[in-house]
């Protein structure tokens, strides 16, 4: 048992671990190379779930995790992302969507640690934020796979609506944290400013 709760976390490195075999597939030119690379994605994606499921079953949430746990998700997107543009297959102005969904992870990356370190009661994972990350995830991966498969540009308008769905939800969810964020920091100003107000 004292393993098993070990597992969360190994299975926080094992997705940091997959993305530079996820950069490596997509210099491979045959078709296999795509569907390695999405098989590849949808592994590191799917230990996203199961590793903070594991964590709160097992009650074995640990500072590594909290910590390590978002980077790698924000490291797997990242690198889907820029191996998405640099090959081509997000282009024009669909670069706009992934730039918006890689500046919210920024933003509420730095929002949330500020929080921690502020005493804050820190920024909940949302409904809408998980229905984002599934659409994201389904089109990262819907878009990686796609020159794999021939006579597929419906494939890839598909990938592409998802991306711009993702980044819509990604600016929602982003507004409503960053709305409560702000809450939560003018609260503790007041309190901070009582607490000096009572000073002898």
């Amino acid at each position: 048992m004292e393993m098993l709760k070990h597992l969360p976390n190994l299975l926080t490195m094992i997705r940091i671990g997959i993305i530079p075999l996820l950069v490596g597939l997509f210099f491979v030119p045959d078709p296999w190379g795509a569907w390695l690379a999405c098989l590849a994605f949808v592994v590191a994606a799917v230990t996203d779930y199961f590793d903070g499921f594991f964590a709160r079953r097992w009650s074995s949430v640990s500072s590594f995790g909290k910590l390590m746990d978002p980077i790698a998700d924000k490291m797997l997107v990242a690198a889907a992302l820029f191996c998405l543009a640099a090959f081509d297959r997000i282009v024009g102005v669909t670069i706009v969507a992934a730039i918006i969904i890689m500046l919210r992870e920024v933003l509420i990356s730095g929002l949330r640690e500020f929080l921690a370190g502020s005493g804050a009661s820190g920024l909940p994972v949302s409904g809408l934020a998980k229905w984002k990350t599934a659409v994201q995830m389904v089109a990262i991966a819907v878009l990686i796979v796609q020159p794999a498969i021939g006579d597929s540009a419906w494939l890839s308008t598909l990938g592409v609506a998802g991306l711009w769905l993702a980044a819509l939800l990604t600016a929602l969810t982003g507004w409503d944290y960053v709305r409560s964020g702000m809450r939560q920091i003018g609260s503790l100003a007041v309190g901070q400013g009582g607490e000096r107000r009572a000073e002898p």
